[in-house]
């Protein structure tokens, strides 16, 4: 799997550039192609994890432009000091190198916190050029059903962390979801930055003032489908973190989500306050986008983009080539290539 990351991220940074690779492997689609190619089936867990790790393990020695920053578990928590690290080898200024590090430490806290999927992170890789471009694959676990949910983001496409940052969610779509990137809840930030704002001792009334009546949709009944509100106050705040954002007062959400300590009981408690008594309701909408297909010829889930298509296989072909493996890994990586992509195709 390492020789053969190897040979296909040269054959990308060398034929198409570093900024071609960052988006490629910020697509979810070609991600999960790229995983097949190595030897996954598509619909492990293990193909955000490994796949991440072969390919940090292939840039090893290797001076492309490009480097990978933490991992899976113990992996992740070492992910600012290894941007650091890589940054100063490709002579980043210091302050790219906060700014990477803000962004690491920023959408991992978005997923955890402003998404409130049942997902607990604990996968994250930070990929980042030397002109400061980055892109962020991480994963999380639901414990109960034991199922993963994949996040991607990609530089290009960021215009606000906290509104709706990600090319793509994959997973199982999740049944309560709290989702405070989503456009929908745009008044709901902003009433829960002028709470967060308070004085913490009219918050505390304000909190315990907050009673949500044990709700059942009417649509369990009527046998509709539809996205479920969830009002369940969490047993406690962080009151340390409520007086800190007292105290700095916060410009936007953002600055308020970054601040130590407000975390994902701090960010349901104010969005349920600004819900039940100021009437400013969040998205309760799974943001998960759960096909893995780059298009199908019937137009399902939509009509096939045959030129990202095209020049996918040419880049995966090209890199099985180019890579320094035996003629019989090269065949089998060819033949798991043919397995992904439609009749009629050739991978030759």
């Amino acid at each position: 799997m390492v020789g053969l990351s190897k040979g296909i991220l040269k054959t990308m940074c060398l034929e198409f550039g570093t900024e071609k690779f960052l988006e490629r492997i910020s697509d979810p689609f070609w991600f999960q192609a790229l995983s097949c190619v190595l030897g996954f089936d598509w619909h492990s867990s293990g193909v955000s994890t490994v796949t991440c790790g072969a390919l940090k393990e292939a840039l090893k020695g290797e001076d492309l432009g490009i480097a990978i920053a933490g991992g899976k578990g113990k992996a992740s928590r070492q992910t600012p000091a290894q941007i650091e690290e890589f940054g100063e080898r490709m002579s980043l200024s210091s302050r790219a190198i906060d700014d990477m590090i803000y962004t690491s430490r920023m959408s991992a806290k978005v997923d955890n916190s402003a998404i409130q999927d049942n997902h607990q992170l604990y996968h994250h890789v930070f990929i980042f050029s030397e002109r400061g471009s980055w892109t962020v694959i991480q994963q999380g676990m639901n414990k109960e059903s034991g199922y993963a949910r994949r996040y991607h983001w990609y530089h290009a496409h960021v215009d606000d962390m906290l509104e709706e940052p990600h090319d793509a969610i994959l997973g199982t779509r999740a049944q309560t979801t709290l989702d405070m990137t989503s456009r929908l809840s745009r008044n709901c930030k902003s009433t829960s930055l002028d709470v967060a704002r308070e004085e913490p001792r009219r918050l505390k009334r304000l909190f315990s003032s907050v009673r949500p009546p044990n709700q059942s949709s009417l649509k369990k009944w009527t046998g509709e489908k539809d996205e479920v509100k969830v009002l369940r106050m969490p047993r406690s705040i962080n009151w340390n973190a409520m007086r800190a954002i007292y105290d700095f007062q916060p410009s936007d959400y953002e600055e308020m989500l970054a601040i130590r300590g407000v975390g994902l009981s701090t960010v349901r408690a104010l969005a349920l306050i600004s819900d039940l008594i100021y009437g400013d309701e969040p998205s309760w909408r799974d943001p998960v986008k759960y096909s893995f297909a780059v298009g199908g010829k019937d137009g399902v889930p939509y009509p096939v983009d045959k030129r990202t298509m095209d020049e996918s296989i040419h880049i995966l072909r090209s890199g099985i080539e180019e890579s320094k493996l035996g003629n019989k890994e090269k065949i089998r990586a060819l033949r798991r290539m043919r397995k992904v992509i439609p009749n009629g195709q050739s991978v030759h």
